[in-house]
């Protein structure tokens, strides 16, 4: 079946990136801040300003082998909607993130999403084509991958993991920018996966288009592969705190509803990806 037959494909190509990289590891650690096994911080300023703000990217590398990850939902958890750092206050999360825009009734995702028996929203979104899954059915698979739906079947994608996240792409594999130039700018949260398998937690605060954001991504010594758009204006929301390092993001810009960077309050939001260690998990 080609789904299987990409998965073991991807690990063989993985294993030989680490062997091709391996010589060049302490170089790359140098730009990351190691807070735990497989926990890296990076920050990046890109040489493109912005209009407003420092233009800093916040990155939180995951080895999604040793971190486990779960999608957190108001609507299956049957309260209201929290600010990224309460998600992680009330779940005992090291970290969270947006899990992607959501629609008018502020519950359900504007992609496909599930978490195992929970649909969030079960309508495939034609125009949505990157879709980010984990906790697989079968320990053969990957535990973590970003899949480009016009390459893989969606189906086959939701019949082999139990959490399924639609959303809408910006970097596709092999680290290929989708987005033309436009005048829309905002604020930015992005999941990523680099090339080695790595998870990526993207946050930008400083407003670019998602063109120039994905050019300056793959210029990064970071080794993207692909990523998906979470959230953008103030609404974007990063938080992280683990071995006393905490990070505080939220968004501000964004063209034709926040033309600002006064925003400095976290943004309740409906869905978020959590982030916990493994031998923590329960």
């Amino acid at each position: 079946m080609k789904f299987n037959y990409h998965i073991r494909l991807v690990n063989y190509v993985l294993f030989i990136l680490f062997i091709s990289q391996f010589l060049n590891v302490r170089a790359q650690d140098s730009l990351w801040t190691t807070v735990d096994n497989g926990l890296f911080i990076g920050n990046f300023t890109p040489a493109i300003k912005s209009i407003t703000g420092d233009s800093e990217i916040t990155i939180i590398k995951i080895d999604p082998h040793l971190y486990t990850f779960k999608l957190l939902c108001s609507g299956e958890r049957q309260h209201a909607n929290l600010t990224v750092k309460e998600w992680c206050e009330k779940y005992h999360l090291i970290g969270a993130v947006n899990a992607g825009m959501f629609q008018t009734d502020y519950r359900s995702n504007v992609g496909y999403m599930k978490n195992y028996t929970y649909f969030n929203n079960t309508k495939i979104n034609s125009k949505y084509l990157s879709v980010a899954a984990f906790d697989p059915v079968d320990d053969s698979l990957l535990p973590f991958i970003i899949f480009d739906i016009d390459e893989e079947n969606i189906n086959e994608i939701i019949n082999n993991y139990q959490v399924v996240i639609q959303n809408l792409r910006l970097i596709k594999s092999p680290a290929e920018n989708r987005w033309t130039q436009q005048n829309k700018k905002w604020s930015e949260v992005a999941l990523g996966q680099d090339k080695l398998g790595n998870v990526l937690f993207i946050f930008l605060r400083a407003p670019y288009s998602m063109h120039d954001f994905n050019k300056i991504l793959i210029s990064l010594p970071i080794h993207v592969n692909n990523a998906q758009h979470l959230e953008g204006g103030p609404e974007a929301s990063l938080y992280f705190s683990f071995n006393n390092t905490e990070i505080i993001r939220m968004g501000s810009y964004e063209t034709n509803f926040t033309e600002h960077d006064d925003n400095h309050d976290y943004w309740p939001v409906p869905n978020v990806i959590g982030l916990v260690r493994k031998e923590s998990d329960k």
